[in-house]
This record gives C-alpha cells, structure tokens and sequence, in this order.
C-alpha cells in the first residue's frame, strides 16, 4: 500500500510539472527528473499521469494470478508437488516441448455437474443482486436526500460492517436463522409458526444480500448525491406527481450507479462459497463450493483451473463488455 501511495504522488507530481508552463522552464528538481522526461516523450501527461501507476499497479496483480491460472488449466493432474504435470518439458539433446491439454475444458461442457453449477450460481448471484437493489435503492436515496449533518453519519453506519470480520458476520446469521434462534423465537411469542430459514436457499441470499449490500448502496448514493434539484423542482412545475418524476428523471440519472452496484454485488456473488456453506443446505451447488473440492478435496487442480478460467470468460467478460457499451452510450450522449 505505501508503494501505491508513492506512486500516486509520483503522479500528482507530474502533472503539477507537466500542466504548468513555468515548470517547463524550470530546472528538473526531485528524485524522478529522468521519467519525468521519458513520460513527456510517450505523450504520457495531465491526469493520465495520475492513472497510469494505480492502473499498472492493479494490471499487474490481477493478471498475473489469472495467467498462472490459465498455465495450470492446460495441464494434467499427477500425485506430486505442485500436483499437475509441467508444460514445457525439455529433452537430454536439447529439445523444448510444449504440451497442451484441452481435456479439462473438454470435460466441462461434458459433465452436467459444472453446468449445474454455473446456471446455480448465475441465479442466485442474479436473484441476490435484485435483492440488493431494491432494499438498496431506498436507502442511497435517504442518505443523498438528508441534510449534511447526518450524511455523514449515515454512510457511516453503511461502512460500519467493514470494520468487523466477515466470517464473524456470517456466523453471527446463523444465530439469527437456526429453528431456536432469534427470528424463530420472536415468531414464536406473537403466536406464528416456526419457520426454516438456515441452510435453505434463502440463508443464502440473505446472507449475500446482508454481506454485499454497502457494494450497492455506495455507487448509488455517489450518484444520487449529484442529481439536481433543479430537475425535480422542474418536473413538478410541469404537473408530474412524485412517482412520475422518480419514473422519468430520477432513475433514469442514476442508471449508471444501479450499474455499477450491480456489478460489484454480481460479480462476486457468483463466486461466493463462505456463505453458501455456512448457510446453504448441502444441495445448494455453487461453482465456489467445486472450486473448492476440485483444488482441495480431489487435488485436481488442472481442472479446478479450467473451472475458473471458464467462469471468468462465460461472465466476467460479458459483463466488461456491456460495461464498455454503456460507456459508449453516455460518451455519445
């Protein structure tokens, strides 16, 4: 983290050189003259300046993982340490050769186990994140709407569960869910029936919900906070009732935030596997439970790989690209 402050100030630095004419002028001062230099001549200036660490920094260690991933993903299991067969292999006369196994991928469009998998995990990460939403929605739209006062306090409290462990706040639902536990207790005394609620499906979206839900409400008030009033105030001089003027301006200006909360919850709901054990049923089958047996309980790491890397193309991508499309479209707009 210190040397991704530093390279944020190495940014700040050049462009407070490269925007302003009298430091063109001026001699180079500081420990990084020569860069300064060699990024003028990349055309590398302004606030790019400022990008371009963080993004190399992030770049770096998110494709790095992903590429031994993908190495392991095309090679075969064996009773060894790692526990998978090398790719390249070289011979006594000098030979190098590079074997590459499709097998693993080949298997997976064959066995409706990770089929059944995948379209679990789809919907309740789809379920999960609609869920999140609506609860969401509210919630950012108090907070951008209350006084700057109790703003504050109040994006507070949404970031508060942060600052405890996640598996304990996990734990904690299962108090709250089991058949002697408080919701079924507080049911009990009013006179209603006992109800199942842990390791049902249900536990499991509300335990996503619950865990995921600042990832909602955050990029949602980031964008309701700026909506002008003036709109509002506009649409009810032209006769629109409250509910028209949410319909017609306000939702529409906040599509991007609904975006990005949905990605930050979809994403990684798909993958999750703390929750679904924790508070799942047996038969709940997600594609981080698989993971989790084909790396851990078979050893079978080449195919757990090939698990991974097949998720990452068949949502990830997809989901990157109508990122970009919507990107396009408030660009043109």
């Amino acid at each position: 983290m210190g040397e991704l402050v530093g390279l944020v100030r190495l940014g700040a630095d050049l462009v407070s050189a490269m925007d302003l004419p009298a430091a063109a002028a001026a001699p180079e001062r500081g420990p990084w003259p020569l860069l300064r230099r060699w990024l003028v001549r990349m055309g590398i200036t302004g606030r790019w300046a400022v990008i371009l660490p963080p993004a190399l920094w992030l770049t770096v260690f998110l494709l790095i993982p992903v590429l031994v991933v993908f190495k392991i993903s095309f090679s075969e299991a064996v009773v060894a340490r790692p526990p998978y067969l090398p790719l390249l292999t070289f011979g006594e006369d000098g030979e190098v050769q590079l074997t590459l196994h499709l097998s693993n991928y080949m298997f997976l469009g064959q066995d409706t186990l990770y089929i059944a998998a995948y379209l679990n995990s789809i919907k309740i990460a789809f379920i999960s994140t609609i869920l999140a939403l609506l609860v969401g929605y509210p919630i950012a739209y108090f907070i951008a709407r209350s006084s700057d006062r109790w703003r504050n306090i109040l994006l507070m409290l949404i970031i508060l569960p942060f600052w405890s462990s996640f598996l304990l706040r996990v734990y904690a639902w299962i108090g709250f869910l089991k058949n002697n536990g408080v919701i079924n207790n507080a049911l009990q005394a009013v006179g209603l029936p006992q109800v199942t609620m842990l390791y049902t499906d249900f536990g499991v979206y509300v335990g996503i919900v619950y865990t995921y839900l600042p990832f909602m409400i955050l990029p949602l008030y980031t964008t309701l906070v700026k909506l002008d009033d003036a709109l509002l105030e506009a649409s009810a001089d032209l006769g629109a009732r409250p509910f028209r003027t949410f319909l017609s301006v306000t939702l529409p200006l906040s599509l991007p935030g609904i975006i990005a909360g949905s990605m930050l919850v979809f994403i990684p709901a798909i993958g999750e596997y703390v929750i679904p054990t924790l508070l799942g049923s047996p038969s709940t089958l997600m594609i981080g439970r698989v993971l989790w047996d084909e790396f851990f309980a078979n050893r079978d790491w080449p195919l757990a790989a090939s698990v991974a890397i097949a998720m990452l193309v068949v949502v990830v991508v997809p989901l990157m690209l109508m990122q970009n499309a919507q990107n396009a479209v408030v660009e043109r707009k």
